[in-house]
C-alpha cells in the first residue's frame, strides 16, 4: 500500500477539499484525486462520496480515518526514533495550555526551558479548556497544561501546581473597608464571570454551588478573557473571582482590591495532561520532568 494515498487521505479529510490538501502537499489537484483512487481500488470501495459537488465522507471512509491517521502517527514518530539514533533528530514539542497558564504561568516556565533545551522548537496553542482538550485528542498537540475539571478519562493526568481563587473588587467599592464578607454577600452585587466552558468559571461555580448559593446568583456579565473581566471590575462594573496570579500586578498598584471570604478558601489544581502514546516523543518525557520539577508535582 502506498504511505502517499494514506496521507494524502487523512490530509483530504481534515482539510475538506482536495484542492487545499494538493495545495498544502504541493502536488497537483489531480496527483491527489488519482491517490484516493489509488486507495478506494486498494479496499474496494468508495471513501469519499462526490455527489452534488461536495465532497463527504461514506461510512466507509468514515471507518478508515482513524486507522489511517493511527498508521500515520506510528510512522512519523519511527522516523524520529531513527533521526535520534542517527543524530539528524529535530526535537519539536506542541504544547497546549488553558488562558490562564498560557498567560501568565508559562512565559517564565518557557523561558527557562528554553535555556536549558535550546535545541527543542516549542509550539505552544493558548485556549479555553475545553478546547485545548480537544486538541490533545485529536493529536494536534502533545501535552496540555489546564486548569479545571477534565472528564476524559482515558487520559493521564498529574497535578503541577495550585492557585487560588480570590474575590476582586474596586477600589472605592463598599467592601473597600471591610477585612471579610460572607460569601452570602456576593449574590447582591453585579458579578463578572468567565464564558461557561472556562475552567476557572466551572471551579468557582462548584464552590458556589457547595455553599447553596450559586441559584441566587445572577450572571450580570459573561467576558471572553481574564484581562477584559480586569478592566470590568476596575472600571466599576461588578466584582468578579479570579486566579490570584492573574491580579498579583493589579493589587500590588493598588488598580483593584481584594476582598476575603469568610471561612471559604477557594484553590484550584492545575494539570498536566497527555494522552496515552505507544511511542512517545523524547522531547515530551524532558518537558514533562521539567514542569514537575520545577513546580513541585509529584510522579506516579
Amino acid at each position: 500500500m502506498n504511505i502517499d494515498s494514506l496521507r494524502l487521505f487523512c490530509l483530504v479529510v481534515e482539510e475538506g477539499s482536495i484542492s487545499q490538501a494538493a495545495r498544502l502537499s504541493f502536488v497537483s489537484q489531480p496527483a491527489v484525486t488519482r491517490q484516493i483512487h489509488q486507495l478506494e481500488n486498494e479496499y474496494g470501495t468508495l471513501l469519499f462520496d462526490r455527489t452534488d459537488g461536495k465532497l463527504k465522507l461514506t461510512e466507509a471512509g468514515h471507518s478508515l480515518y482513524p486507522f489511517a491517521k493511527e498508521i500515520m502517527k506510528d510512522i512519523n514518530r519511527s522516523k524520529e526514533a531513527v533521526q535520534q539514533i542517527t543524530g539528524n533528530y529535530e526535537s519539536k514539542l506542541s504544547v497546549g495550555a488553558s488562558l490562564t497558564i498560557g498567560e501568565y504561568f508559562l512565559p517564565e516556565l518557557l523561558g527557562n526551558f528554553k535555556k536549558q533545551y535550546q535545541e527543542t522548537k516549542v509550539l505552544l496553542n493558548i485556549g479555553n479548556t475545553h478546547n485545548i482538550l480537544e486538541k490533545l485528542s485529536s493529536d494536534v498537540i502533545d501535552i496540555a497544561l489546564v486548569e479545571g475539571v477534565v472528564e476524559n478519562k482515558s487520559f493521564h493526568i498529574e497535578k503541577f501546581a495550585d492557585d487560588e481563587l480570590i474575590v476582586v473588587c474596586p477600589i472605592d467599592h463598599h467592601w473597600k473597608n471591610r477585612p471579610e464578607i460572607d460569601i452570602i454577600e456576593l449574590t447582591k452585587e453585579h458579578m463578572i464571570w468567565r464564558e461557561s466552558t472556562s475552567g476557572t468559571r466551572l471551579i468557582v461555580e462548584n464552590a458556589l454551588r457547595e455553599c447553596d448559593i450559586l441559584d441566587k446568583m445572577e450572571s450580570y456579565m459573561e467576558l471572553g478573557s481574564t484581562q477584559a473581566i480586569k478592566s470590568a471590575v476596575e472600571a466599576g462594573l461588578g466584582v468578579s473571582i479570579l486566579p490570584r496570579i492573574t491580579v498579583a500586578k493589579e493589587l500590588k498598584f493598588g488598580l483593584l482590591r481584594e476582598v476575603k471570604m469568610k471561612n471559604i478558601n477557594i484553590k484550584r489544581d492545575l494539570w498536566l495532561v497527555q494522552k496515552p502514546q505507544r511511542f512517545r516523543r523524547s522531547s515530551v518525557d524532558t518537558f514533562v520532568d521539567f514542569i514537575l520539577g520545577n513546580r513541585g508535582g509529584n510522579r506516579e
